[in-house]
């Protein structure tokens, strides 16, 4: 059989027309299967890992993110911050942090992988209140001894700047230090522990 004659330009119209159409098709099949991969808010909150970027932190601020549906404090203590942590060691309850509330790489008088930030649960230990951060230093609510911390206003207890708690208060724990991990200089993954990373 010749083909002599034929005109072949409409069979390739409808070819690649075809393929075109297949093509969208595929695509179109493809989005919602992909989208379905990322995790949705619902999951998320029930413990997706949380990325924080710390890139703009200056010494003594706080950056909160949720985690769990929970607010996560990642503060940036100066070195006056640091420097002031071990004097008041005698004023707290667990100041070596021996209570299993933080990751391992956590269990040191900062309750930190990097001394220069600090991670916790913004909640107190007492009955799930949030303390308020207050970095100032001795202001006359808090008494000349106060070096910084977090003060919950619903009963009284107070915390270091480095999460532990002071003797005395309602508070029987430290604050609770979450699992993270530092991705990178600047970037604070919570959620996933140091060694998963």
């Amino acid at each position: 059989m010749s083909t002599d004659g034929v005109d072949t330009s409409k069979r390739r119209f409808l070819t690649a027309a075809t393929s075109v159409v297949g093509g969208v098709g595929v695509v179109a099949a493809l989005v919602p299967f992909v989208n379905s991969m990322s995790p949705s808010d619902r999951a998320k909150a029930a413990g997706a890992p949380v990325e924080a970027d710390i890139s703009k932190m200056k010494p003594g601020e706080q950056l909160t993110v949720e985690w769990r549906g929970k607010p996560v404090w990642i503060i940036r203590r100066s070195e006056q911050n640091l420097a002031d942590l071990p004097g008041i060691d005698n004023m707290l309850t667990d100041p070596n942090s021996e209570s299993a509330q933080q990751p391992d790489y956590a269990t040191n008088p900062g309750r930190s992988i990097k001394p220069e930030y600090v991670v916790l649960v913004g909640i107190c230990t007492h009955l799930g209140c949030s303390p308020t951060f207050r970095p100032e230093l001795a202001p006359a609510d808090l008494g000349a001894d106060w070096k910084g911390g977090f003060f919950c206003p619903c009963h009284g207890s107070r915390f270091d700047l480095a999460g532990r708690v002071f003797s005395g208060v309602p508070a029987p724990t430290n604050l609770v230090v979450p699992p993270y991990t530092f991705l990178s200089e600047t970037k604070i993954l919570v959620g996933v522990d140091q060694g998963a990373a």
